[in-house]
């Protein structure tokens, strides 16, 4: 293990982190509001936190699938940690636990909050909160590489291993090109978006919040009440839209432009995705058609739930908990899905899903002819054996990692449905989920220690798992 150049990175990770918080440090200081101070020493200690780590750190070495790995697990923990301290110095929790689970959540793209009087904080800690979730949603680790060509030489196993997705890989040669590309077609999906809610009639700051938590399907709202305290018919539909967008592989839009549209059409995940919320908003709709004044409203308000929870971004415009128990079993279906491989969402991932049934239905069929090979296809292309293998370890992983979560929250008197809907969105990253953890609660009442389970389960659930889990075999740390 070559601790030196893992270091250096981790050292301009902080150096990054601490230069995100210069605009709501600047904000701050342009409304005069009180959590001024409280981003000036965050941003002093993290960059001398980064400054002393690089400084001790060796000046050579290689970034190989160990370090990679190490890379991005101590990493998303370290900008959690220190994303935590706006919160915990301004006041805005009382104890670093919330903090700490308020940052995770926030990078992790989960938008589970623990802040109960979200309308009574200072704008530069909602920027910040916002914020979290854009730098999260295509990865923060993806920017350092996008800003510091200088990492280009192994980099690419940082990107395969932040990268959501069963098969990341490069758009391009060079992996600092691949994450530039990225990064701009996410800044521009951001803009067009921040300029469209304006024109719907948000504020330019709910517009701003609003479009970073939406681009890195996160969730975090400046109204306790979320999308829907603004009572915005337009605001919803674009912000349903963009979710949905935000859930797409980003490599199909740089396909998009350079092949045409046959790009989107031969995708079998994006098709399957649209189909899933499709025929989702609809069932949905006609369930809860009674529950409303009309049918146009009751299919606004379905679309944008539908597309929130499969995006993993967790907004509402509705307790999805007062609706009858079809609708409830399609929402809490959809947490697992999730988006598609190579978005900014969460979950399981629509391809895994695809690649599950096909998996089921081969071993159906063998049963029937045992001497049969036939390989998996997706898009009419085979699956390599070790990809399927991947995935079906993934979702092992992933029920069993659910299981220990569940059962640790229920130690904590929490009931079994608050306990395992927690335990799904975090690692899903969606957010609210069902009992005490609704779209019309908070985490707030939860002992620590489920916020800290919870807080680790949204990192490891960003990371798809293996990337922390790997650290924890033996042979990990052996030559």
């Amino acid at each position: 293990m070559d601790f030196g150049v893992v270091s250096r990175v981790l050292a301009l990770l902080l150096a990054v982190e601490a230069g995100a918080m210069v605009p709501p440090l600047a904000l701050s200081a342009y409304r005069g509001e009180g959590d001024m101070a409280a981003f000036l020493f965050s941003i002093a200690l993290t960059l001398l936190m980064a400054a002393a780590v690089y400084a001790l750190s060796p000046k050579e070495g290689s970034i190989r699938y160990r370090e990679g790995f190490m890379i991005v697990g101590i990493g998303w923990i370290l900008i959690s940690i220190f994303g935590a301290l706006p919160f915990v110095l301004y006041g805005t929790f009382n104890s670093f636990v919330d903090g700490f689970f308020e940052a995770a959540s926030g990078f992790s793209t989960t938008g589970a909050t623990v802040l109960q009087n979200i309308e009574g904080q200072p704008h530069g800690i909602l920027l910040w909160r916002a914020m979290t979730h854009w730098l999260g949603g295509m990865g923060i680790l993806v920017l350092v590489l996008a800003l510091l060509p200088a990492l280009g030489v192994g980099g690419f196993q940082i990107f395969k291993t932040e990268s959501p997705g069963p098969m990341p890989g490069k758009l391009v040669a060079r992996v600092g090109a691949t994450a530039r590309i990225l990064y701009t077609t996410y800044l521009l999906f951001t803009l067009v978006q921040i300029f469209a809610l304006k024109w719907v009639g948000m504020s330019w700051f709910d517009s701003i919040t609003h479009t970073f938590a939406t681009m890195g399907t996160g969730g975090f709202s400046t109204k306790s009440a979320s999308v829907g305290a603004f009572q915005n018919a337009g605001a919803e539909w674009l912000i349903s839209g963009f979710m949905l967008l935000a859930s797409v592989n980003f490599s199909l839009y740089y396909g998009l432009i350079k092949m045409g549209w046959r790009t989107l059409v031969k995708d079998s995940e994006l098709k399957l995705f649209v189909a899933i919320v499709a025929l989702s908003t609809l069932v949905v709709t006609v369930d809860v058609r009674h529950l409303f004044d009309s049918a146009w409203e009751a299919l606004r308000t379905a679309a944008f739930q539908v597309a929130s929870i499969i995006s993993t971004t967790g907004f509402a415009t509705a307790d999805y908990q007062n609706w009858p128990g079809l609708s409830q079993g399609i929402i809490f279906s959809l947490i697992f899905i999730g988006a598609c491989a190579g978005s900014t969402g969460g979950g399981i991932k629509v391809i895994r899903v695809a690649v599950l049934f096909k998996y089921m239905k081969r071993s159906l069929y063998k049963l029937i002819h045992p001497q049969a090979v036939i390989p998996l296809r997706v898009a009419g292309s085979p699956i390599p054996e070790e990809t399927v293998h991947s995935i079906l370890g993934f979702l092992v992983m992933y029920i069993g990692v659910f299981a220990v979560v569940t059962l640790v929250l229920l130690t904590q008197g929490l009931d079994l449905v608050t306990s395992s809907s927690a335990a799904a969105t975090s690692l899903s990253n969606v957010g609210p989920g069902f009992g005490m953890v609704g779209p019309a609660f908070t985490y707030t009442d939860l002992t620590a220690l489920s916020k800290l389970v919870l807080a680790f389960a949204m990192i490891l659930g960003r990371l798809e798992l293996h990337t922390m889990l790997v650290m924890l075999v033996p042979a990990f740390w052996r030559e």
